[in-house]
């Protein structure tokens, strides 16, 4: 009798449920109830005032420039999105764009004058492979370190940020190294070049969101990194390789970053030791923008495309409407307290 009781409530919970569902607007269900949503209409309003404070906002020079600039921050942002998810941080991923970008030009001045000079194409990728590599060992010392060893995300990437800077600064005693060899132009027009007008790094930046929104929606994988952030331990107990995930996010997230490194330096024509000094900052306020829960379980490839280009949006639009630039930082501190007390309102009045 009892249970009949109960299911009979359970039976009732759940068609109270649906019929509320049901009820609920468009606008509260799916993506729009999601704070990438608020993000994306955020977005737009600052695109109309920025391009009614500066008429050359919406040219398309400036337009190819903005869109350019917040791919490279757009790649990085991905991966560590997934870290996020995870319940993780990657605070050294500025350095390890530095250290990816010095090793690939590095490779390809070494190369060039080596018989794989004769050999189509072999010198820029192997250059490249080498500044990938770089950064699949950096990412799977701080995986290991984190989910094997247990250290602190936090501590251990902010210690491998100076290992990574110190090496970069190092080996290049502090010079610029510049890619040279007989693929430079092949390599200029991977990593700088354009697709039916559309820049390179932007191809790559929607390449990837697609796949990260496909592995994560749409694979076992993904399933098991918003296992990760949601519960841990709760994860380890349905037979989810803990470890195995953990280490994975934290090198895929590294090779975005080399990636994006070596992007950069076909877009600069050289890899400075200085090479995105600070990005982990922009980076990490891109994600969370987006709408990537520091606490984990909660981020997406759409959040950190969007997140990305609305920090490039306010550094362009106050650039040229001539305010001071360093008000993007305040603006950008505001915009992410902002988009989590939103979140959080939403969230309290979803429950």
């Amino acid at each position: 009798m009892a249970s009949e009781t109960s299911s009979a409530s359970a039976g009732a919970i759940k068609t109270g449920d649906f019929a509320n569902v049901g009820r609920a607007a468009w606008w509260q269900r799916g993506f729009f109830a999601s704070q990438t949503a608020y993000v994306a209409a955020a977005l737009l309003a600052i695109v109309i005032v920025m391009a009614l404070m500066s008429p050359a906002f919406l040219s398309a020079g400036n337009v190819a420039n903005v869109a350019k600039n917040f791919s490279f921050i757009g790649i990085v942002t991905l991966g560590m999105t997934l870290v996020i998810v995870t319940g993780g941080i990657d605070l050294s991923v500025g350095s390890v764009m530095a250290l990816s970008a010095i090793a690939c030009a590095m490779a390809m001045q070494a190369l060039a004058g080596t018989g794989l000079g004769s050999v189509p194409f072999a010198t820029m990728t192997l250059a490249i492979a080498a500044g990938l590599g770089v950064a699949v060992l950096v990412g799977l010392t701080n995986g290991l370190l984190v989910a094997r060893v247990g250290l602190s995300p936090f501590v251990t990437t902010l210690g491998m940020l100076s290992i990574a800077r110190g090496l970069a600064y190092a080996v290049t005693e502090g010079r610029g190294q510049t890619p040279a060899g007989p693929d430079i132009d092949a390599f200029y027009a991977f990593t700088d070049g354009t697709i039916l007008g559309v820049p390179m790094a932007v191809v790559y930046l929607l390449g990837l969101a697609a796949m990260l929104g496909v592995v994560l929606h749409h694979t076992a994988f993904g399933r098991h990194v918003f296992a990760l952030g949601g519960n841990e331990k709760a994860a380890a107990l349905t037979g989810i390789s803990v470890e195995r995930v953990k280490v994975s996010v934290y090198v895929l997230c590294s090779l975005s970053a080399g990636f994006a490194g070596i992007l950069m330096t076909g877009w600069l024509g050289s890899a400075p030791a200085n090479l995105a000094t600070g990005y982990e900052l922009t980076i990490i306020a891109a994600a969370v923008i987006g709408g990537a829960n520091l606490a984990g379980g909660m981020g997406g490839p759409a959040g950190a495309v969007i997140g990305a280009l609305l920090i490039e949006v306010i550094r362009n639009g106050l650039v040229l409407a001539g305010i001071n630039a360093y008000w993007q930082i305040v603006l950008v501190g505001m915009i992410i307290i902002l988009a989590v007390l939103v979140d959080r309102l939403r969230s309290g009045r979803a429950a």
